[in-house]
């Protein structure tokens, strides 16, 4: 950009494109800096380095199922009628020490996950057995605590085994020296597991960004509470909170903030300690009670270069979020954007602008929602303003790879963006879009 009277300038008086803004966002946010975390905090971050397997896993060969440890020679033939019979010598759970070995004639009453004793060769469930009852095929294992009897005598086995049945075979699952986990992965709770499985307690990751949220608006009353002459509950801090969560952070909710300016900036500069990134609502048009630009202004923050700790506030050639505001505040220079206050306009630009600002903090290459090409489903065509990206609810069907509208075009109708999964990308150089015509669709989902 150019300096900051040629920026205020053009940023007041020309239509900046959404890729445009999006690119200026993106280039002032830095990836936050690698931490170690326990595994149970490490949820939704994302792992900054190889993670190789250091012993293998299961660490040993092991049973799959509960019954009976046993050498192959000595059940070979064996049917209900004419039975094997051999000699109990003692439980193997899981977690056991010294184990019994297993010779000619004998057998090893096994639980899932035991080890396999030195002289076993397979392992046949106890369903394939008397259970050491003597009578029919038994369905389980009598408790060990209530019959510790059960570990001797004898036990007769109604089906042969083949070598290595219902045995896990040690490094089945990974071996030692393997790749676990690489660089760049989302640690969801199957990741924990593994790190866990492994021994890992701890692991080098991003953190998850912290986000604060701010709704302006004198008129915003909180959900729960009665509503006076001329007001309405406050919505957008809530879609917005659940929609930075959803993106992988960590959100703060900071109540609707009246349309004053000292007390926005005081409200900013309280939040900043707690902060990864800030996000307004309402305020960031051309009112007289448009506050987040007067105290932004107020705070020694003009319009500016982002990144160097002033904001600027754009007229966006997009429909719905025309208005918006970026740039970064405080002394650590924090990422702020202002998105403008109208239901579906907040969300829109949320999408489009903010939710790839906490993809960057958290090191995901990939940081916009995915989209499809999709088939118009409607009864009539849909317009579009001369030279405006407009994004559009809709519905998405992967089946018949069609959208329909839902709603209208308006930014206030909350109703309709709760039924949608997509927004329908009409581009800045389309007016009209005729039924069975080739959409881009932004997958919200």
């Amino acid at each position: 950009m150019s300096s900051p009277d040629a920026s205020q300038d053009t940023g007041r008086s020309r239509l900046w494109s959404v890729d445009e803004h999006l690119a200026d966002v993106l280039a002032a946010v830095r990836p936050l800096e690698p931490i170690e975390l326990q595994l149970l905090d490490a949820q939704g971050c994302v792992l900054v380095e190889d993670v190789t397997v250091p012993v293998a896993l299961p660490p040993f060969d092991n049973s799959s199922m509960d019954g009976y440890a046993v050498r192959t020679a000595d059940v070979q033939g064996a049917s209900e009628e004419f039975p094997a019979v051999l000699t109990v010598i003692g439980d193997v759970a899981a977690g056991s020490g010294e184990l019994p070995v297993v010779g000619p004639g004998q057998a090893a009453r096994i639980m899932t996950g035991a080890p396999l004793p030195p002289g076993a060769e397979a392992v046949v469930p106890v369903e394939w057995t008397d259970g050491g009852t003597g009578g029919g095929a038994a369905a389980g294992m009598t408790p060990a605590s209530a019959a510790p009897e059960g570990a001797a005598g004898e036990v007769r086995v109604h089906r042969s085994a083949e070598a290595r049945a219902h045995v896990r075979a040690r490094g089945s699952d990974v071996q030692a020296g393997d790749l676990a986990l690489a660089a760049g992965t989302v640690l969801g709770p199957p990741q924990i597991a593994l790190l866990a499985a492994i021994g890992r307690g701890t692991v080098r990751v991003r953190p998850r960004p912290r986000v604060v949220v701010l709704s302006t608006g004198s008129e915003l009353v909180q959900p729960g509470e009665a509503l006076a002459a001329g007001t309405i509950y406050d919505s957008n801090s809530f879609a917005l909170a659940a929609a930075a969560r959803d993106a992988g952070a960590i959100a703060y909710r900071v109540g609707a903030v009246a349309d004053d300016a000292e007390t926005l900036k005081a409200t900013i500069e309280d939040q900043l300690i707690r902060a990864d990134l800030l996000v307004t609502t309402g305020g960031v048009s051309v009112g007289a009670y448009d506050v987040v630009k007067e105290a932004l202004s107020a705070a020694g923050a003009p319009e500016g270069e982002p990144g160097s700790g002033r904001m600027e506030f754009r007229k966006l050639a997009m429909q719905p979020g025309k208005p918006q505001g970026f740039g970064t505040i405080g002394p650590d220079h924090t990422p702020l954007l202002a998105l403008p206050g109208n239901p579906v306009s907040s969300y829109v630009s949320f999408e489009l602008f903010v939710r790839p600002a906490i993809r960057a903090l958290m090191g995901l290459p990939d940081v916009s929602r995915p989209s499809v090409r999709a088939v118009l489903k409607a009864d009539k065509a849909l317009g579009s303003p001369a030279g405006r990206r407009q994004f559009l609810r809709g519905k998405y069907d992967p089946e018949s790879g069609t959208v329909s509208p839902v709603g209208g075009s308006g930014s206030h109708l909350i109703a309709a963006l709760a039924h949608a999964d997509a927004l329908m990308v009409v581009p800045e150089e389309v007016t009209s879009v005729e039924p069975g015509a080739d959409l881009e669709v932004v997958l919200l989902g």
